[in-house]
């Protein structure tokens, strides 16, 4: 027999994931940390989205955690992109080192 998880228990899943990205941007200044904290984050959300899809029997919170996945795919090269533009120049940079980029 297998038991059944109830939803309570995504949602405080949820939370805490959420809770450990926040904390996780606002202490660490590494930006590919900073950057996966935020992915973090983000799948928070879209595990909160599932679950209420889940609990009211409807497809409107799975399909947009797909568009969310997607546009997190897009942030994910762009910001790939810039991390790796900032360490390219200097090894050791940290968030505050953005005007690095300036031309």
């Amino acid at each position: 027999m297998v038991a059944a998880v109830s939803s309570g228990w995504y949602l405080s899943l949820a939370a805490v994931l959420f809770a450990l990205g926040a904390v996780g941007v606002m202490v660490r200044r590494n930006p590919l940390v900073m950057f996966m904290c935020v992915e973090l984050m983000l799948n928070a959300v879209n595990l909160t989205f599932v679950t209420f899809a889940r609990e009211l029997n409807d497809v409107g919170g799975q399909v947009v955690v797909f568009f969310v996945l997607v546009v997190a795919a897009a942030e994910v090269v762009v910001g790939l992109g810039i991390i790796v533009s900032i360490l390219r120049r200097r090894p050791a940079a940290t968030a505050d080192d953005v005007s690095l980029l300036r031309g």
